[in-house]
């Protein structure tokens, strides 16, 4: 198995024309959809060198070409505008193109090694300053790019008054019969669900700008120099598409400021940590906040509770048609999960006024 790694790695290095010899390779397993790895490469001075190759999960992702396109687009964009700045190098093959298929079929991409820390739990303030920095740096490196041009690889991923209408037309369907065990969770929803949809169809009313969204600003997607924990980069750019900014950044507040985990049972343990929100909003608005509009910047916290609602209606709608979506551990695991947001929602609701201060506070600073 190792010699037949080893055997497919090297054919794809040599088909992006990787210079020198495949010395050895190692399995990153961060991650849990593509198939990842390290390649060390020998030059003929026997200096070493690393590049990342990603074997893409063409069940998750049904259009890679497309994706490495965006990808494409993106990446040149920013290396070609901040030279100075970090960014993701993917190699290309000699037809010019950042993937390519393998003798069995598989697609696969190679990019530039970063040495480099990641976070999967961010507890720290410096360290939550700084993940809010780099998806702030991100958007600010984009926000002359016309995000309209990127392919939708994923249609209507955070459409959120799509996402809740398709909840209630399993509702009144309950096709098995788990409506009753979730009654309270989808009277909340319906309570809220015009509040929650609301910025998706301004956005569908062109009320928003269209921009580049990374759509998993979680930290574990932020590259941190080893020594100094500066950001370098953010990775993982498979779901870039265009969409509303504001998504990006209440899904990070989102899973940064939830003291407990997506499906903790308890929902007493869940609530909204202010401290981290206050320190992720410093180092994001630092760096993005002369690229957004005013409605953005109005628009951030409440974006907070839309996609927190936004995922509740997933875990729900999964739950009451079958858990065919999301992996589940346990019977009932999706509404679990759908409870935690619903609780982590409330108290976004809750602590508004007080959010909205600190967005105002730091706003005026900058």
């Amino acid at each position: 198995m190792e010699q037949s790694t080893f055997d497919t790695l090297q054919a794809i290095g040599e088909t992006f024309r990787l210079p020198g010899k495949l010395y050895a390779f190692d399995t990153i397993k961060n991650g849990n959809i593509n198939s990842t790895y390290k390649l060390t490469y020998r030059d003929e001075g026997g200096g070493l060198k690393s590049y990342v190759a990603q074997k893409i999960n063409t069940f998750v992702f049904k259009n890679p070409e497309e994706i490495m396109e965006n990808i494409d687009r993106v990446t040149t964009h920013i290396r070609e505008r901040y030279p100075q700045e970090q960014s993701l190098h993917f190699h290309h093959t000699a037809d010019g193109k950042n993937f390519a298929y393998d003798a069995d079929g598989s697609f696969w991409r190679v990019m530039n090694y970063v040495d480099s820390v990641t976070f999967d739990v961010c507890d720290d303030p410096a360290t939550i300053s700084a993940t809010g920095e780099a998806f702030g740096r991100f958007q600010n490196q984009l926000a002359d790019f016309d995000g309209s041009v990127l392919h939708e690889t994923i249609p209507d991923f955070h459409n959120t008054h799509k996402r809740l209408d398709r909840l209630f037309d399993d509702v009144a369907a309950d096709p098995l019969g788990r409506n009753a065990e979730a009654q309270a969770e989808i009277e909340y929803i319906s309570s809220v669900r015009y509040r929650a949809g609301h910025l998706s169809e301004l956005y569908a009313n062109g009320d928003f700008p269209v921009r580049v969204t990374h759509n998993d600003t979680k930290s574990n997607n932020v590259l941190f120099d080893r020594v100094t924990h500066r950001p370098l980069v953010v990775i993982d750019l498979d779901t870039v598409m265009p969409g509303m900014s504001v998504y990006d950044f209440g899904d990070a507040v989102r899973f940064i400021c939830n003291t407990a985990a997506e499906d903790e049972p308890n929902v007493r343990k869940v609530y909204f940590d202010t401290s981290k929100f206050r320190a992720f909003c410093y180092g994001y608005l630092g760096a993005v906040k002369r690229s957004l509009t005013p409605i953005e910047i109005e628009s951030l916290v409440p974006a907070a509770f839309s996609i927190t609602i936004e995922l509740a209606a997933r875990f729900l709608d999964d739950y009451l048609t079958g858990d065919t979506y999301f992996k589940v551990n346990y019977p009932g695991h999706n509404l679990v999960r759908t409870r935690c947001q619903l609780a982590l929602a409330k108290d976004i609701v809750k602590k508004e006024d007080e959010l909205k201060w600190i967005v105002e506070e730091i706003v005026s600073e900058h």
